[in-house]
């Protein structure tokens, strides 16, 4: 049956020294990522400019993601964002007060969308 059941809130890892990515799901076209933070943010000067689209929502606590430009989007609990590849951002705050779960979709550069 291959019948893989989890939650998206268990199994947080005890030490959160690092923000946890950990991968879903994964497959030739799409992955699927659940992130763990704790008050963590990008190093400043480090910008992520990942070569897939990146759809990401916060599931708990609070997240703000600034891009190169200078735009600064703060992401509530149901937020969403698309992240174009290659389109320079990074994580400039998490939640201090509680932990930020995050889902992180990636899928190719290219990739036809369709909004229902």
């Amino acid at each position: 049956m291959g019948l893989k059941r989890g939650n998206i809130f268990g199994e947080i890892p005890k030490d959160l020294t690092n923000e946890v990515f950990e991968d879903i799901i994964t497959s030739e076209r799409v992955r699927i990522e659940r992130i763990v933070s704790d008050g963590h943010f990008t190093p400043i000067g480090d910008w992520y400019d990942q070569a897939e689209n990146e759809w990401v929502t916060v599931l708990k606590g609070e997240g703000v993601i600034e891009y190169l430009d200078g735009t600064v989007v703060t992401l509530g609990v149901g937020d969403h964002i698309k992240i174009p590849a290659h389109e320079k951002h990074r994580v400039k705050s998490t939640s201090e007060s509680s932990l930020t779960i995050w889902l992180a979709v990636f899928y190719p550069k290219g990739e036809s969308e369709q909004k229902h």
